[in-house]
């Protein structure tokens, strides 16, 4: 995976594995900001069943398809996976949305010049992506199938964007990866796997029992995940919504977190962690997070035991050269809360509460 998604967990996953242990029968681990996936990658290959949820289709697609097995994306009607892989880099260029918004050609269509891909690779990405539509309702692939490529086509254009880190803006100048020709790869898909379920919603919604093990990643920061990352939503949902602005934004407010707010960070969190059914939750977060940890850890202790691991550093976010040259690292921190053993159906009090459907989607890999 080629993102530089803020936060991610790729160089501390040995320290975060450590603490999760072996499952119980049926027990699922329950990632429930999974972001790019690598945390909920690792957990299924130590043989835990997988839930993965974000409220970004595009984080649930791209960590779903690390999960995904080779004998669950045959692409038999195309003559396997390499074979489609090849089709879509063949496919005709398109002037479609993403070339007449995110491309040189927006200067024609709304009068501000995106310089988010080269207009040559934008007309690629609108024609992967209609191919990969156009095979999704004829049958040629399935729902699994689809999700895999369109990760890989998230990989790709990640790889040809002109863009510092994030999509929340672009670079005046091109640079020289920008100016490569986006080409799609085929991944190492898993030989074996474990059940996988997906959910994109509220955090709030995310089905879990006693017995799994529940790993929360919030927002540390002010940066909102639903504009950074608004572009590679966009490819996700195949949609065309109305954009806005210099950086050509779609909607995004209705995904807007509390956990982006330090008058509300605390305060949710805590609302989040009392709420779950886990006997067992990992916590990750920083000491430059919105949440002080000495106060996370006073809090917390208040709705079970809590362990407090260092992880080490990571580089701060760097989202230009000149912040490059002027920052220096973060400490990661991993919280364990142990809450007590739920009381027996028999002795809690018969109370009926209503709950949100969420929709969750299971399969085998």
């Amino acid at each position: 995976m080629t993102f530089r998604y803020i936060g991610s967990k790729s160089r501390l996953i040995g320290q975060i594995t450590a603490h999760m242990g072996r499952p119980e029968q049926g027990a699922f681990f329950v990632d429930a900001f999974c972001g790019t996936g690598v945390v909920a990658e690792a957990a299924a290959d130590l043989g835990w069943n997988v839930r993965i949820n974000d409220s970004l289709h595009s984080a649930v697609i791209a960590a779903g398809a690390r999960l995904i097995s080779s004998n669950q994306a045959p692409f038999k009607k195309l003559g396997g996976y390499a074979r489609a892989i090849a089709k879509l880099n063949a496919a005709k260029p398109k002037q479609g949305f993403m070339w007449r918004e995110y491309s040189p050609a927006s200067m024609d269509a709304c009068g501000l010049e995106r310089r988010y891909f080269t207009e040559e690779n934008a007309a690629r990405i609108d024609a992967m992506r209609a191919l990969i539509r156009a095979w999704a309702e004829s049958g040629t692939i399935h729902e699994v199938e689809e999700r895999l490529l369109i990760a890989d086509l998230l990989g790709a254009l990640n790889r040809v964007a002109n863009i510092a880190g994030t999509f929340g803006c672009f670079l005046s100048k091109w640079t020289s990866q920008s100016q490569d020709k986006i080409a799609m790869r085929c991944r190492e898909l898993k030989a074996t796997g474990v059940c996988v379920e997906t959910t994109v919603g509220d955090v709030f919604d995310v089905p879990n029992a006693a017995q799994d093990l529940v790993y929360l990643d919030p927002p540390y920061t002010k940066r909102q995940y639903a504009s950074y990352y608004h572009i590679l939503e966009t490819v996700a949902l195949g949609d065309e919504p109305v954009v806005e602005g210099v950086a050509g934004l779609r909607p995004w407010r209705d995904l807007a977190s509390d956990f982006c707010y330090k008058s509300r960070a605390l305060k949710t969190l805590l609302r989040l962690v009392s709420g779950l059914k886990a006997q067992k939750v990992l916590l990750s977060y920083s000491n430059e997070g919105h949440i002080c940890m000495q106060d996370m850890k006073t809090e917390i202790s208040k709705i079970g035991k809590s362990t407090m691991h260092a992880l080490g550093t990571i580089g701060r976010y760097r989202p230009n050269k000149i912040a490059s040259r002027s920052a220096s690292d973060v400490n990661e921190f991993l919280v364990v809360v142990e809450r007590p053993v739920a009381q027996p159906l028999w002795a809690q009090p018969t109370t009926v509460k209503a709950t949100k459907p969420i929709l969750v989607e299971s399969y085998y890999v």
